[in-house]
């Protein structure tokens, strides 16, 4: 007689663009206390005037830690305590001259005795370098999944809804999460009239996808914080991973 199969960690993953704190930073921060995830993979970060201590204050006000990140491009990842980085990566994407430029931000955890690579990314309004961004963004997470012998986590602003190249595109490779198991609200963008879900947390195959959507507001704070809604999603990780 066999045993039932090894179950693996469940990890909590919260995506999130907050517009460069230019909103309310002690609503952002509140968000994310209420979710209480493993895991904020983050876009629009301060990138300007003082923005090391304004990411410190963030990630201090979050009661997380600061795992992977650089000032270019507004991208960071943050653990709370408990999650291991073994790991990091940080990758401009090609330059489009007159557009801002866009990178890849890379966080290989272990959580549970599982290990994981976290990836945030936000990607340009505009069909072409948005497309080739995506292309760019799938070979360097390849790379990591095959370095690191573990499964990929990608969430972001795609700046793109489901059934766009680009996101069929991620589809082809990755399970878009909220498709899955939905839970919660869809629309993503914007806070203060959600019609649209431009924001997406996507997972390897192997990952099990438990639940994923705009987590209920009580108090009001999603309008307050930041002009996009946060995207929670609850994953297993295979059991040795």
């Amino acid at each position: 007689m066999t045993g039932a199969p090894a179950r693996g960690s469940g990890v909590r993953v919260l995506s999130y663009n907050v517009r460069s704190l230019r909103d309310d930073p002690a609503a952002v921060a509140r968000v994310v206390r209420g979710i209480g995830p493993d895991l904020l993979l983050l876009q629009e970060v301060p990138r300007f005037w003082d923005w090391r201590v304004k990411r410190r204050r963030l990630a201090r006000a979050c009661r997380m830690e600061i795992a992977a990140g650089r000032r270019a491009c507004g991208l960071a990842v943050l653990a709370a305590p408990g999650v291991r980085r073994v790991g990091r990566e940080f990758h401009l994407l090609s330059p489009v001259p007159g557009l801002h430029r866009r990178g890849l931000a890379i966080a290989v955890v272990e959580v549970g005795g599982a290990r994981l690579v976290a990836a945030s990314t936000h990607l340009d309004l505009m069909d072409a370098p948005r497309l080739r961004h995506t292309r760019e963004v799938l070979g360097h997470l390849e790379r990591a999944r095959d370095r690191y012998g573990a499964p990929v986590v990608l969430a972001g602003d795609i700046n793109e809804e489901p059934g766009g190249p680009s996101w069929t595109m991620f589809t082809g490779t990755f399970q878009d999460a909220h498709a899955v198991a939905p839970d919660g609200g869809e629309p993503t963008f914007s806070a203060r009239d959600p019609r649209r879900r431009i924001d997406a947390v996507f997972a390897d195959p192997p990952v099990e996808v438990l639940a994923c959507g705009v987590p209920p507001d009580p108090d009001g704070d999603h309008e307050r914080a930041t002009d996009h809604r946060p995207l929670r999603a609850d994953l297993r990780l295979p059991a040795g991973s």
